[in-house]
């Protein structure tokens, strides 16, 4: 017999704070924000870090609209729920997109201390650095993203996101 608080009906403070649910929602919003830019240069998932700089601000919110477009449909958004995620989605892919600019100087940085001799230990570490640095900004963006968006979808609508992008991008989650 399963004697866990779960089973048990425990209120939701009693339960893990990332759940499987949460980790595919976190891992559905970072596809949707990260991949815009991705996909706006048609560069596949390396396009965040090495296509953006031939796009327009106008090409990436056209992408945007056509995913958001996709993501209504697949959770069945209202027309208010829409009012409402459509700016909190495009002020994150404008608060991310800067964010690239700052990549491609590391990795500039870094080039530089493995062109050295004797390689620049120094430059490789503060790269490094400036990248985890710059991952984390991303992520706590994104977070506010999910907690923003989630607020607005009744539970079956992000129950119904999770599994469209758990198909989408195998099992993560489970």
């Amino acid at each position: 017999m399963n004697t866990s608080p779960e089973s048990k009906g425990a209120p939701p403070s009693d339960r893990p704070l990332f759940s499987r649910m949460t980790f595919a929602i976190i891992v559905a919003a970072a596809t949707l924000v990260g991949g815009v830019a991705a996909m706006a240069s048609g560069a596949g998932a390396c396009g965040w870090h090495h296509g953006m700089s031939g796009h327009s601000a106008a090409d990436v919110s056209a992408h945007v609209d056509k995913m958001l477009k996709h993501l209504y449909v697949e959770i069945d958004a209202t027309d208010a729920q829409k009012t409402q995620i459509t700016p909190l989605v495009k002020q994150a892919v404008s608060d991310l997109l800067p964010l690239h600019a700052q990549l491609q100087a590391a990795h500039t940085q870094a080039l530089q201390g493995l062109t050295m001799s004797p390689v620049d230990r120094t430059a490789l570490e503060a790269a490094r650095v400036a990248h985890l640095q710059l991952a984390d900004e991303a992520s706590k963006r994104l977070v506010q993203l999910i907690a923003d968006v989630s607020d607005v979808l009744t539970p079956a609508q992000r129950d119904a996101f999770a599994a469209h992008f758990k198909q989408m991008h195998g099992k993560a989650g489970s």
